[in-house]
């Protein structure tokens, strides 16, 4: 009986190896298929807690982002006709304005996601002040995990000031070490603001972004080499759209709407291609395949950020309200609390302009 089994097991697995390249991990995962076949999807008739992990935590995601992720909580994340909608609100609707700069969060650890950054207990003063909007990030980290295969996700962007909704990636194992040299893959970043320009170049809700965050080190990253973004009028705020990246064991390539906006080749291996060679530094993926570090299994990552010290530069102009913070300042987030007045109306709150909204997610072998 036992070699039966055996057989089937042996079976299954050389059918997968002949016909596909996909490799998954998790609890969501199909025993058997091939090139083509759909191996995860949500529709979103409900939120399903089996395939999606609610992060808990203060940390801003290692951005000192200004959103507070409190776990599933049904004001920041729900379904409404078969759509999941990303709701930021704002700290002081459920706990008063003072607690801002008064008011404690204890987080238990064992219901903590991340506590880096104070992340799982923060005191709230004047010059620091509790994360002033809520929001929600979910991801499929326990659920599902592949290597190589077409993401698809369908979704409609928010408008407000300072809004950062992200559909990306992050490795289920940490098989070169600590980021970026495990890596990072993002779908699709945009900036939430209706008149944000870099230049003359509009960086709001017109663009969108597709990056790779690969590197020995923190500081050492070869993301702009695989940075790429599309511009479009009206913005990606006023319709759904469909983002999808292809991901083979030579590279990865990314569409919107089935468009091609970005292409990225392994070549010969992502070590030459961040030009790392003088940098002081070891290569982590010596001896692995050209892809390293995108050759293990990734889960899929969907948040709604709020500001934070990088991804808006000081450099941005923003009208008819300029950016209330500086990236440099020891009190960013109170500085954009303080100057609510500039922002807040671009949220419209009340409808749902200022969400991000998902409409399907869906991975098929390759």
């Amino acid at each position: 009986m036992k070699s039966a089994v055996l057989g089937i097991i042996l079976s299954l697995i050389s059918s997968n190896l002949a016909c596909t390249i996909t490799r998954l991990d998790g609890t969501h995962i199909p025993t058997n298929f091939c090139a083509g076949d759909l191996i995860f999807e949500d529709n979103f008739n409900n939120i399903d807690s089996s395939k999606w992990f609610f992060e808990n935590t203060l940390a801003g995601g290692g951005n000192w982002e200004f959103q507070w992720y409190p776990g599933h909580d049904a004001n920041n994340l729900q379904v409404r006709n078969n759509v999941l909608h990303f709701i930021p609100t704002l700290t002081s609707d459920m706990f008063g304005v003072s607690f801002l700069t008064t008011g404690r969060v204890i987080i238990p650890p064992e219901q903590c996601t991340q506590a880096d950054w104070y992340g799982c207990d923060r005191q709230g003063t004047p010059d620091n002040i509790i994360n002033p909007i809520r929001s929600t990030r979910i991801d499929t980290r326990r659920s599902f995990g592949f290597r190589y295969g077409e993401l698809e996700i369908r979704a409609k962007m928010p408008r407000g000031d300072w809004l950062w909704p992200a559909l990306w990636l992050m490795p289920m194992h940490n098989v070169y070490g600590g980021w970026p040299r495990s890596g990072e893959i993002d779908l699709m970043e945009m900036r939430g603001n209706a008149n944000l320009f870099s230049g003359s170049v509009h960086v709001g809700v017109q663009q969108v972004g597709h990056t790779m965050h690969f590197g020995p080190a923190w500081d050492v990253n070869g993301w702009p080499t695989t940075h790429s973004t599309r511009n479009q009028i009206p913005g990606f705020d006023e319709n759904f759209h469909v983002y999808r990246m292809r991901w083979t064991d030579s590279g990865i390539t990314f569409f919107i709407d089935g468009v091609q906006t970005g292409n990225v080749a392994a070549g010969t291996g992502f070590w030459d291609r961040g030009g790392f060679h003088n940098s002081g530094h070891a290569n982590p993926w010596a001896g692995a395949s050209v892809m390293a570090p995108f050759d293990q299994e990734f889960y899929i990552i969907m948040n709604l950020a709020v500001g934070g010290t990088n991804y808006f530069s000081d450099s941005f102009v923003n009208s008819p309200n300029p950016k209330p913070w500086h990236n440099t300042s020891p009190r960013a987030a109170a500085d954009f609390w303080e100057h609510r007045h500039w922002w807040l109306p671009t949220w419209n709150m009340g409808t749902e302009q200022s969400h991000m909204q998902i409409d399907y997610v869906r991975v098929y072998a390759v």
